[in-house]
């Protein structure tokens, strides 16, 4: 299975999916710890990629989006950001509009509390 394939099959079969460098559990880099940071606080249950495990996978999905940077973050198949644009989202409020028109189960309380320790 090609790189674009696994990448299609993964983001169409998750509500929400993150490739990152590293883990939800372990995350490799700053930007990635970010969003997955957030996404664990706010109780989001997501599938994480690690992309440092597979070249093809880390460039294929830079192709895919046709976005540079890793973390990316996608929600019913579609592309949202990276790591500036969720905590814009986060903080504005608009990564909760989107899981609710998503029907993606999180913690309003805990976003709340994201929103309010950066205020």
């Amino acid at each position: 299975m090609s790189a674009e394939d696994q990448i299609k099959q993964t983001v169409t079969a998750n509500d929400v999916v993150l490739f990152m460098k590293g883990t939800k559990t372990m995350p490799q880099c700053g930007f990635s710890s970010r969003v997955a940071g957030v996404l664990n606080y706010m109780g989001v249950d997501f599938a994480d990629v690690n992309v440092l495990a597979d070249d093809a996978i880390r460039q294929g999905i830079k192709d895919y989006s046709d976005w540079p940077t890793i973390p990316q973050l996608y929600v019913k198949g579609e592309f949202v950001g990276g790591c500036d644009i969720i905590t814009e989202m986060t903080l504005s409020g608009e990564l909760d509009a989107l899981f609710e028109q998503n029907g993606v189960a999180y913690d309003k309380d805990a976003a709340e509390k994201i929103r309010e320790a950066n205020a």
